[in-house]
């Protein structure tokens, strides 16, 4: 029956008509563009781990082996980079770099974004609109006066200089989301505690922080993925090879003129991107949480 002719009718389609065109609007609409979603993000991971494991013959000659598939797989290149190069090293000095950079951030924005949402002194809303605004610099501007103050303190060439600068763009993202969140907690909480007597120190640990811990994570994850992948500081401020990021490392010590290893650096790029990934899986849930109490006012 012709929708015309039901319309003349004026009857209604059957269920089975109707099922089918809601089933079919919902692939179309929602599945077919998240299947190519998902196809473009995961790619280049699989394109990265599929070279990781592929012998040299493989990689380049295409017109014997298949470009998409491994015919003999081979752990060449991660012995060659874990037992031939530094790269246990510089994996150590990236997540020592990241904690630290993270930890800090995440105890100063903390303080910072209490204090502006809570302690309501005169001009706090610009002071937090000023922080975030400083999160838009481009670090390609900051870090030629912070080389200077680098190398006048000593810590040029070594991860300290990583530590320290990184929290000047962790810091004001970080101190933006958690303004956002703890808009999220009633005020009336604190109002309680002041009444019996406890002080700031001791709302903002018993009361406030063990309900920020969604936004916490948040600020967390994010402060060190982006500590883990930062190139710009690393490559400016660290230049013997055992002291380098991972981020600079593969690509300064794995390339050599204009022969570049493809397997070790794409063994060298899945293995440091495995961190990232298991501390998104873990927090996944609160990272989500987070963000939509961030943003709900």
């Amino acid at each position: 029956m012709t929708e015309a002719a039901t319309k003349a009718n004026g009857s209604s389609p059957p269920p089975e008509t109707m099922a089918w065109d809601s089933r079919s609007r919902r692939v179309v609409m929602v599945y077919v563009p998240l299947a190519c979603f998902v196809l473009i993000l995961l790619f280049p991971f699989y394109w990265m781990t599929i070279t990781a494991f592929k012998p040299n013959a493989e990689l380049y000659d295409y017109k014997r082996y298949n470009p998409f598939w491994i015919g003999s797989p081979t752990l060449d290149h991660l012995y060659m980079l874990l037992f031939e190069t530094a790269y246990p090293r510089w994996l150590w000095t990236t997540m020592l770099v990241a904690v630290c950079a993270t930890v800090l951030s995440l105890v100063s924005s903390t303080l910072a974004a209490y204090a502006i949402q809570r302690l309501r002194f005169r001009g706090s809303g610009y002071v937090g609109l000023a922080i975030y605004l400083a999160y838009l610099v481009p670090p390609s501007i900051l870090f030629i006066p912070l080389a200077t103050m680098v190398f006048q303190l000593g810590l040029f060439d070594t991860p300290f200089a990583l530590i320290l600068t990184y929290p000047t763009f962790l810091i004001p993202f970080c101190t933006w989301l958690l303004i956002g969140y703890f808009k999220s907690i009633p005020y009336e909480l604190e109002e309680c505690a002041l009444m019996d007597g406890a002080t700031r120190l001791q709302i903002l640990r018993r009361i406030t922080l063990p309900l920020a811990v969604p936004g916490l994570i948040s600020a967390g994850i994010f402060s060190f993925t982006l500590s883990w992948n930062e190139f710009i500081y690393a490559l400016a401020f660290i230049q013997s090879s055992e002291n380098k990021t991972v981020p600079v490392a593969i690509l300064t010590e794995l390339v050599t003129g204009d022969v570049y290893q493809w397997g070790a650096l794409m063994a060298g790029s899945l293995l440091g991107s495995l961190p990232v990934a298991l501390f998104y899986s873990f927090f996944v849930d609160y990272y989500v949480s987070s963000l939509t109490g961030a943003v709900k006012e």
